[in-house]
């Protein structure tokens, strides 16, 4: 990557830009290091950032963000590093290459840190406070760059190869995701083992169904073969769904059918040089923070075959004792899902909630 040393260091510069204020140094730490970031503060004198993952991505969005600081550059970053005008591609589309794996993997990256650096001219506080950070799916690798993980240009580049490796896996078996809304009484583990067997009858060897993505209580993703996911839709009432709404992915993202993506990106994650986080990340893969740059690659490597525990990730940072107060929370890049499904997991969260989004009126 020729485009490595030069992007590399104003990516540093960027990322001391956004901290200087509260003093962080982005010397990398070994897991024994205290993190300079544990500063005693009350839950209203921070903020926590959250990036959305694919699914999110709309034809428009990035208009009006280049007169932020940085977003040019970033775009420019991301025709280089990709091979294409990824810029023109989210504000002209066409829709149906933007909702490409391929693409909008790249595209919701971008635009979710071309976000941060919207948020950071406008509310800079909001940077400057902030103690923790999530993303969702491919959100994962934009919250490690504002953190100071990982570069801008190598986490693009891991994020390239990941979307490239998922559509790949997906070409080989027909397969796609499923929201299913439920009820206390609803067995998903046991909903998932029946459509196994169904697939079994048809034929289908080795057939996959299982949870993808837990959002909130009694909410989740299934995905699998397609044939799994049409028997849960034709059997939703027997099975005590409420309703179910099948997705528009390519294939059975976080579940062992993207096994063969993962030695694609092993390969980069290996390669790319990865510091200890300088505030709280959060990995979808258990909801709990990393803790050094070994564990960041393992995770990142397992969040492909694992479900996204999303609302295991809002218990740790949302939970609170009575009467405690809750930190800003601010949704950076397209779409508000995110926001949604905070809103449904905790209410009292969601009131210090706002959405820096990718489109600018002027």
């Amino acid at each position: 990557m020729s485009f490595g040393l030069t992007l590399r260091c104003s990516r540093r510069a960027r990322v001391s830009h956004i901290w200087r204020s509260r003093g962080l140094s982005t010397v990398p730490l070994t897991p024994e290091e205290p993190a300079p970031y544990k500063i005693r503060r009350t839950p209203r004198e921070t903020s926590v950032l959250l990036f959305p993952g694919q699914g999110s991505q709309f034809v428009g969005m990035g208009k009006g963000l280049m007169k932020y600081d940085n977003v040019k550059e970033m775009f420019d970053v991301a025709e280089k590093v990709l091979g294409y005008d990824l810029l023109s591609l989210c504000l002209e589309g066409p829709k149906s290459d933007l909702m490409k794996t391929v693409h909008c993997q790249p595209a919701v990256f971008v635009c979710s840190l071309a976000a941060v650096e919207r948020l950071n001219e406008e509310n800079p506080a909001a940077i400057e406070r902030c103690v923790s950070a999530a993303g969702f799916s491919v959100g994962e690798y934009a919250a490690l760059v504002f953190s100071g993980a990982i570069s801008f240009p190598e986490a693009l580049f891991a994020v390239k190869v990941r979307a490239e490796a998922m559509q790949s896996a997906s070409d080989l078996v027909h397969s796609g995701m499923l929201t299913v809304f439920g009820q206390n009484k609803t067995n998903y583990i046991q909903a998932c083992a029946q459509a196994r067997e169904h697939c079994l009858s048809l034929g289908i060897q080795n057939p996959v169904c299982s949870i993808a993505n837990y959002l909130y209580p009694d909410v989740l993703v299934i995905a699998g073969h397609m044939e799994a996911l049409n028997f849960l839709q034709e059997h939703s009432k027997t099975l005590n769904f409420l309703r179910t709404q099948l997705l528009p992915v390519s294939g059975a993202f976080h579940t062992v059918l993207m096994e063969p993506a993962v030695e694609s990106l092993k390969d980069v994650i290996e390669k790319i040089e990865i510091r200890r986080p300088e505030i709280s990340v959060h990995s979808n893969v258990n909801g709990k923070r990393y803790l050094y740059d070994g564990h960041i690659r393992k995770m990142l490597l397992k969040q492909l075959v694992s479900p996204v525990k999303w609302q295991q990730t809002l218990h740790e940072l949302y939970t609170r004792g009575q009467g405690m107060e809750f930190p800003d929370t601010y949704e950076v890049g397209p779409g508000r899902q995110l926001g949604s499904v905070l809103q449904r997991y905790n209410m009292k969260a969601f009131r210090n909630y706002s959405h820096v989004d990718v489109v600018v009126d002027k």
